[in-house]
């Protein structure tokens, strides 16, 4: 019989969605996994099977956070545009405040590994989809509220909110805030 595992597997999913999402996925080894999460690389995989196991929990952490993230925020008082405004510059402001700017887990992934790898390809799609669902029925809320015009289509327009949220994520590893708070300020004007 195995010994008790003395960790929580919560933790140290979020521990390693946390060296994930700095180092890369080809980038973390086992011994960072190891010294990010405090639990032994035999122990890590004796309890999630491999790297890539421990991965795709980290990424459904990460996307189980950002839908969590993204539904409160567009659930906020105040109109569509208000809203949206406040949650872009949440995000760009997240990104600059982090001692080391690494962007989007989702997005970094993609980059790295959604050209060659079905799954993951799979995977982030569904991330994206969830992302531009919230920003939807944020928009189709206000259509009913009356502080979107009609005539914009709420899945055609947060499918382009999606799009400026990932070129967000990638610029704030570079730009500053005032730059970035124009772009948001340029993709939200039919909604102002």
């Amino acid at each position: 019989m195995g010994r008790p595992r003395t960790f929580d597997d919560d933790v140290v999913i979020e521990r390693a969605m946390e060296a994930f999402w700095t180092n890369g996925y080809a980038n973390t080894s086992p011994a960072q996994l190891a010294e990010a999460t405090g639990v032994a690389k035999g122990s890590l995989y004796n309890a999630f099977n491999s790297k890539r196991e421990l991965f795709d929990r980290a990424l459904a952490r990460y996307d189980e956070k950002s839908s969590e993230l993204a539904d409160y925020l567009v659930a906020q008082p105040g109109t569509t545009g208000e809203r949206l405004r406040s949650a872009l510059r949440l995000i760009v402001d997240s990104d600059l405040a982090q001692p080391s700017r690494r962007g989007c887990l989702a997005a970094n992934t993609a980059l790295e590994l959604a050209g060659h790898d079905a799954q993951i390809a799979r995977t982030i799609h569904t991330m994206q989809e969830h992302t531009v669902a919230a920003l939807a029925a944020r928009i189709e809320q206000g259509h009913r509220d009356g502080d979107v015009s009609p005539g914009i289509d709420a899945r055609a327009f947060a499918e382009f909110l999606a799009n400026t949220v990932a070129g967000l994520r990638i610029m704030a590893m570079t730009y500053d805030a005032p730059t970035l708070y124009g772009i948001i300020d340029s993709a939200l004007a039919p909604l102002l």
